[in-house]
C-alpha cells in the first residue's frame, strides 16, 4: 500500500514536469504517517532517465504543516541551477518534531543544552524522508548513485544524522550550522564526501560543533571540506547560497 500511495502522489508531478518548473506541493503517506514535501523536476524532464536528487532539510523555524515555509531558505538557490538537471526535494518536519533529537533539556528553555548522542531509532520525519527517497528509486525516477542530502540548523543536525545512519546511501552531504555525534564519524568517513559550513559568531549553534566534526574527519582521512565565515552569526546559510562552487561540487560526487 505504501508504494501504491507513493506512485499515486508522484505520477501527476511526472506528467506535468516538462511544463511546470516550479516546486510542487505533495504528501507522502506511509503506514498512516504523512510527510509534506515540495518537489521540483528539471524543466527538460525525461521519464526514461534517472536523475540526481538533492534533499534539503529546513531549520526549526520552518516546521509545521503548511508545506510552504520550508522553501524560505535555499529553494531559489537550488532551483536556479537548472543546468544541473537535478530533482530537488524540500520535506517539512511537523511542529514539535525533529529531524534529529538535539536538546538535552526542554526546547523552550532559554539556554539550549545539546545532546547529540546517536539514537539507533530515527525520528519519524527522518524515516519518512528516507522512505520517500526509496520510493523515487523504486519507480526509476532517482539515480541511486547520486542521492544528496543537506540542511541548515536543525536540518544541519538532520544531515549529519542521515549520513551517520545511512552511510551507504548518500553520495554527498552539506550540513550548514549543525552538528552530530563525532563518535559516529568513522561510519561514513570513507563513504560520503562532505562539505561543512558554519558562521564564526553563531550564538544559536556553537561553531565548535562543526570544528570538532571537521577535525575528526580529517583525522580519518575523509573527503571533507570546511568553510567557516568570519564574523557571521547563525544565518550562515545566506553566505552558503552565494557559493558558486557548491552545486558543481555536490553533483560531481557519485557512489561507486
Amino acid at each position: 500500500m505504501k508504494i501504491l500511495l507513493s506512485l499515486f502522489l508522484l505520477i501527476p508531478s511526472l506528467l506535468t514536469a516538462q511544463m511546470n518548473n516550479d516546486y510542487q506541493k505533495k504528501i507522502f503517506i506511509s503506514k498512516g504517517d504523512t510527510l509534506n514535501y515540495n518537489i521540483r523536476f528539471p524543466s527538460n524532464y525525461n521519464p526514461n532517465l534517472k536523475y540526481p536528487v538533492i534533499t534539503f532539510l529546513h531549520g526549526s523555524g520552518e516546521r509545521g504543516n503548511d508545506n510552504e515555509t520550508p522553501l524560505k531558505h535555499g529553494s531559489s538557490f537550488l532551483s536556479n541551477n537548472q543546468k544541473y538537471n537535478s530533482i530537488v526535494i524540500f520535506p517539512q518536519c511537523p511542529t514539535n518534531q525533529y529531524w534529529r533529537k538535539i536538546y538535552k533539556n526542554n526546547e523552550a528553555s532559554e539556554q539550549h543544552i545539546f545532546d547529540l548522542t546517536f539514537n539507533s531509532s530515527p525520528e519519524k520525519p527522518t524515516l519518512l524522508v528516507k522512505e520517500l527517497l526509496d520510493s523515487l528509486q523504486k519507480i526509476n525516477v532517482a539515480d541511486p548513485t547520486r542521492m544528496y542530502i543537506g540542511g541548515l540548523s536543525l536540518g544541519g543536525f538532520g544531515t549529519f544524522d542521515m549520513i551517520e545512519r545511512y552511510p551507504d546511501y548518500f553520495a554527498a552531504a552539506f550540513p550548514i550550522c549543525g552538528g552530530g555525534d563525532v563518535t559516529k564519524a568513522s561510519t561514513f568517513a570513507k563513504k560520503v564526501p562532505i562539505w561543512i559550513f558554519h558562521g564564526e559568531k553563531d550564538e544559536a549553534v556553537a561553531v565548535e560543533l562543526s570544528r570538532q566534526y571537521y577535525k575528526k574527519l580529517k583525522e580519518l582521512n575523509a573527503n571533507v571540506k570546511y568553510t567557516e565565515y568570519p564574523n557571521v552569526g547563525h544565518n550562515s546559510w545566506d553566505n552558503v547560497f552565494q557559493n558558486t562552487e557548491l552545486m558543481p561540487w555536490i553533483l560531481a560526487q557519485k557512489k561507486k
